[in-house]
């Protein structure tokens, strides 16, 4: 009796997990962008709002290697009358090392069908970081999106100073043991004479 009541818990289990299941994929594409172009290319996107803008900065294809051409755009629209920003836009570019101050101008743009877009393409695989500069009403705004191109160390900077640090540790370790074992050997030769 208690092995049915065990084994009829045990299917109502299977079968309670079973109908939580979500389609992950349906015709080959995931679900979460059937609304999207199948076409389009994978992006990166950030949506923000920095002072009076609504400001939404994408650059596609998301997965670029080195010598590949990408594009980033930039839609700005007004918080208070939904008016896209009509000035002009200037791209930048910096390492998004942790000791590294390079930076470079990548275009000044002008609105093209509501929005801003520049073309680039990176030599060297790594972390980078594209930078959309406007003014608007006297007050400069900046907006920062992350950009990995090809696949760049994954220890990094922090990772090549925690190693250093751990094999100095090591080494002094080791040396502070043969010491220990010179001077308990030469304690022990003069205790046994």
């Amino acid at each position: 009796m208690a092995k049915a009541l065990i084994a009829a818990c045990c299917f109502l289990a299977v079968v309670a997990l079973q109908s939580t299941a979500y389609a992950h994929e349906v015709a080959g594409q995931p679900s979460h962008v059937l609304s999207e172009d199948p076409d389009a290319p994978p992006s990166v996107q950030m949506q923000t709002r920095i002072g009076q803008f609504d400001v939404t900065i994408t650059a596609f294809p998301a997965f670029l290697k080195p010598d590949e051409r990408g594009t980033v755009n930039l839609y700005a629209s007004r918080i208070d009358n939904g008016q896209p920003y009509a000035g002009e836009v200037t791209f930048k570019v910096r390492d998004d090392s942790l000791f590294s101050n390079w930076e470079q101008t990548i275009g000044t743009q002008q609105i093209h069908d509501d929005h801003f877009s520049q073309d680039f393409v990176f030599k060297d695989e790594g972390d980078y970081i594209i930078r959309a500069e406007f003014e608007a009403d006297g007050e400069p705004y900046s907006v920062d999106l992350p950009l990995t191109i090809g696949t760049p160390l994954s220890f990094g900077t922090i990772g090549i100073v925690g190693g250093a640090i751990l094999i100095a540790l090591v080494t002094v370790n080791l040396v502070q043991r043969r010491r220990l074992q010179h001077v308990q050997t030469a304690l022990h030769q003069g205790d046994a004479e």
